[in-house]
């Protein structure tokens, strides 16, 4: 991206097209650091290394709470999140995931979404409780550590 200057501490700020919603998009893509930081080519550098490392820290904490009871989505987002103050491609990212995110609970509202979530949740529930019921009678309640062999 050009900025229009040759300036050194300068740093170039990106438009995805949406000039019309400015209320939403004011500040526009590119660097949040301070302006001190930003002045030094050398210390902006460090900056982002540092945003880097703390958010690549953060979502890979995300990742591995995925599998375990834990907001890992959330967290991962958070990493994102951290990641766009210093990172266009982090920026484009996050609202690309939250237009996403608004058009999916949009549709969840729409009431014949809801009734068909609802009505296959309801099969998969009775599905579930049958399997359990044929297993449940054709081997009982026997823990695992009372096995005899």
């Amino acid at each position: 991206m050009n900025t229009g200057s040759n300036e050194p501490g300068e740093v170039a700020v990106a438009s995805d097209g949406n000039e019309a919603d400015g209320a939403r998009d004011e500040r526009g893509l590119g660097s949040r650091a301070p302006g001190f930081v930003k002045a030094r080519r050398v210390l902006h550098l460090s900056w982002q290394v540092g945003v880097f490392a703390v958010g690549l820290a953060v979502v890979a904490v995300g990742i591995v709470l995925l599998p375990l009871p834990g907001p890992g989505w959330v967290v991962i987002f958070g990493g994102m999140a951290i990641w766009a103050t210093e990172f266009v491609w982090a920026q484009l990212v996050l609202r690309w995931t939250k237009r996403k995110v608004t058009e999916a609970a949009q549709k969840a509202l729409d009431p014949k979404v809801r009734r068909r979530n609802i009505t296959l949740t309801t099969v998969g529930l009775v599905i579930v409780a049958g399997l359990a019921g044929v297993y449940l009678s054709k081997f009982g309640v026997v823990m695992p550590w009372k096995i005899e062999e």
